[in-house]
């Protein structure tokens, strides 16, 4: 639906969250003529898009690189901008570096052909082929499911099933009743490449022993191209609020919100901690779903996303964040420590058990673009966790927080000095502190069952002028899905003024 500043003049609005969700729905919102107030409760913005200080600048804390650009493209040209003129983009030829305990390692590339030689090297010309049937399948998947799903503001099953009979070939492909192990088993004989593409599962907080095989097509984001932001990708949320002040939004920091006040016909005000009261004609809620659900904000609020309570929850992390020198294997950008036995790693996440021997993703901060001449660099090392919802025993200490880590990684021949201190880690726990009524879990509901995508709390809420956007919300977990779902989020808004 069009956007028009006349459909929009005097309307009011409260952004709640200056995630990448709240930041693309407050620069669409005002761009389009509202008044636009956003309130965050930490003291910058980004959401999940944070930074760590350390001696030697700030290493991101969160999404390490930009994918499917052209959702920022249309963002900024919502604006009138370009997005080139406010960050600068480092395209990045390697997609990651992966290693295996067996002293193996595979690099995958942007173009296709070279990782086609790099997977023929690595384990053979019938996994090659494999491989470069992988990426067909994937791309014919992800072009499927754009329109129907991901671009669309109520995803619908009829239109799945739309696509589905005009393209029977498809049904093979979705694998419908297989898990996404089961079905990169079938595609794969060497196990490695199994364990490599089923990890993408991970992306939006699954298992690929229980998420469904469609997830496969998460490959595509990446393999469609990979873009480092120069400064970190903290630099995107900095330039979407330049961007979004510049043009009027009204910002107020280290502001927490008490609730969310309603009347007969919807919404009314975002009321402040500090008494103040903000009126509001519209909400953008830019957190978890489940905050909603919990009360945070509010009884008027609680109904909003209600199925919430019982939906499963994603996996959550354990996140280093620091600065050291390293030596071992040449590291890139990105790069991945497999775990020898994947079975039993998320066995034990399953169970709400800290696995001993981790796959663990280390990013190489400062490897995006520069060369490194035995000066400190910054990383973040990722290791999947499971949820606050599921664990039953207290988070592990420290000490063996960190033993678990870097004795994983010695084995690999990589070392840093000096290991981090207690404050370079954020564990579940923290998570839930930073991002309330989350569990810990970093990517909302979880992703387990082919109807999980019909499941999540979608932009248009129940409480009359109430709207969600986020990573906890359709089209789900990841940067460019929660910029998305701000589009959504103002195409439901637009929809009901019109109706009004």
């Amino acid at each position: 639906m069009e956007l028009s500043h006349s459909q929009f003049a005097g309307n009011r609005v409260v952004v709640i969250g200056a995630g990448i969700g709240g930041l693309a729905a407050a620069l669409r919102l005002v761009s389009a003529g509202c008044d636009v107030t956003l309130g965050e409760r930490h003291s910058a913005p980004g959401g999940k898009m944070r930074v760590v200080d350390t001696p030697v600048g700030p290493v991101d804390a969160g999404p390490t690189v930009l994918t499917m650009r052209k959702v920022f493209d249309d963002l900024f040209q919502a604006a009138n901008t370009r997005l080139d003129d406010h960050i600068t983009l480092i395209p990045q030829e390697m997609i990651a570096r992966h290693f295996w305990p067996d002293g193996s390692s595979l690099d995958l590339f942007s173009d296709q052909s070279r990782s086609f030689e790099a997977v023929r090297s690595f384990a053979g010309l019938k996994d090659a082929e494999a491989f470069n049937l992988f990426c067909a399948d994937t791309r014919r998947l992800f072009a499927a499911f754009d329109g129907p799903i991901m671009r669309s503001q109520r995803p619908s099953l009829r239109g799945i099933l739309g696509h589905t009979v005009s393209d029977v070939g498809l049904v093979p492909i979705i694998s419908p009743l297989a898990t996404l192990h089961q079905s990169l088993t079938r595609r794969f004989s060497d196990p490695r490449l199994v364990q490599l593409f089923g990890r993408y599962a991970t992306y939006v907080g699954g298992d690929p022993y229980r998420a469904p095989a469609i997830l496969s097509l998460i490959w595509q984001a990446e393999a469609s191209g990979v873009w480092a932001v120069e400064g970190g990708m903290h630099r995107l949320a900095l330039a979407i609020t330049e961007l979004c002040q510049t043009n009027g939004v009204r910002f107020h920091f280290d502001t927490q919100v008490d609730r969310i006040e309603t009347g007969p016909s919807g919404v009314r005000a975002v009321l402040l901690e500090s008494g103040a009261r903000l009126a509001a004609d519209t909400i953008v809620f830019n957190g978890d779903p489940r905050a909603l659900a919990l009360g945070h904000l509010g009884a008027d609020a609680g109904t909003a996303a209600k199925t919430t309570l019982t939906a499963p929850r994603s996996l959550s992390a354990r996140v280093w964040n620091f600065a050291a020198q390293c030596s071992g294997p040449e590291l890139a950008l990105h790069n991945v420590f497999f775990t020898e036995q994947p079975k039993a790693e998320f066995d034990a996440l399953r169970d709400g058990q800290t696995p001993e021997s981790p796959t663990l993703y280390v990013c190489a901060q400062d490897r995006a673009g520069s060369n490194m001449n035995g000066q400190p660099e910054r990383f973040e090392i990722i290791a999947n966790a499971s949820p606050l919802t599921v664990s039953e025993q207290p988070e592990p200490e420290f000490d063996t927080c960190r033993r678990i880590t870097f004795k994983t990684l010695e084995r690999f021949g990589l070392r840093f000095a000096p290991e981090p201190g207690e404050g370079a880690l954020t564990t579940p726990a923290g998570f839930e502190r930073l991002f309330p009524g989350s569990a810990g879990s970093l990517y909302g509901q979880s992703p387990r069952g082919m109807m999980s995508t019909f499941r999540r709390p979608q932009a248009q809420t129940s409480v009359p002028g109430l709207y969600l956007v986020g990573g906890g919300v359709h089209p789900g977990a990841g940067v460019p899905m929660a910029a998305l779902s701000a589009q959504h989020a103002v195409e439901a808004i637009t929809q009901d003024r019109a109706l009004t």
